[in-house]
């Protein structure tokens, strides 16, 4: 790897997998320019689609110190570099491979451990980050009002107990 222009590239991409949460190894044989500009917009804004050599992209990630992609690196490859939320790349890398039988997920990285292409599509199944964090609030929310009302109903149920007791004891003080 003499060539400066092939050390440049293979720095830039150790350096998005370093900087990636997660990146998802694919095949696109077959997919014509306008269905990969599409594949790029339905991946979401915190993902870079890049078509790369084989050779350059092994020698990149194993200097980012991910060897676990080894193996796949054959045959046309593309990269998704996801910075964001790999849910939503992995949803729109999945619905695109519903759509186009030619897009092929092999496998991929997600925060240095090795997924494979149905693990990835179990991710895709995921909701995304935002709706879980809204799920878990609407129930704290729930347990909060709810230990509320709790803390409520017991003053409330003493001072009934009281008003009945005193009730209680004016009949008998009026039926003596």
């Amino acid at each position: 790897m003499a060539r400066p222009d092939k050390a440049a590239a293979v720095a830039e991409l150790a350096e998005q997998f370093r900087s990636s949460n997660a990146a998802v190894l694919t095949e696109y044989r077959g997919l014509t320019v306008a269905q990969l500009k599409t594949l790029r917009r339905s991946l979401g804004e915190n993902a870079q689609y890049a078509v790369v050599k084989n050779t350059l992209t092994k020698i990149a990630a194993n200097e980012a110190g991910i060897t676990t992609l080894d193996d796949l690196f054959n045959g046309p490859t593309a990269v998704a570099f996801v910075t964001g939320d790999p849910v939503e790349s992995a949803k729109g890398l999945r619905d695109f491979a519903k759509d186009n039988p030619n897009l092929v997920i092999k496998g991929g990285v997600l925060d240095g451990k090795a997924l494979s292409a149905d693990e990835i599509k179990k991710l895709a199944d995921l909701e995304s980050r935002e709706v879980l964090l809204a799920k878990l609030a609407g129930a704290m929310k729930g347990k909060q009002s709810q230990a509320a009302a709790l803390f409520q109903a017991l003053p409330s149920k003493l001072v009934r107990t009281m008003d009945a007791l005193r009730a209680k004891q004016a009949e008998q003080g009026g039926a003596e």
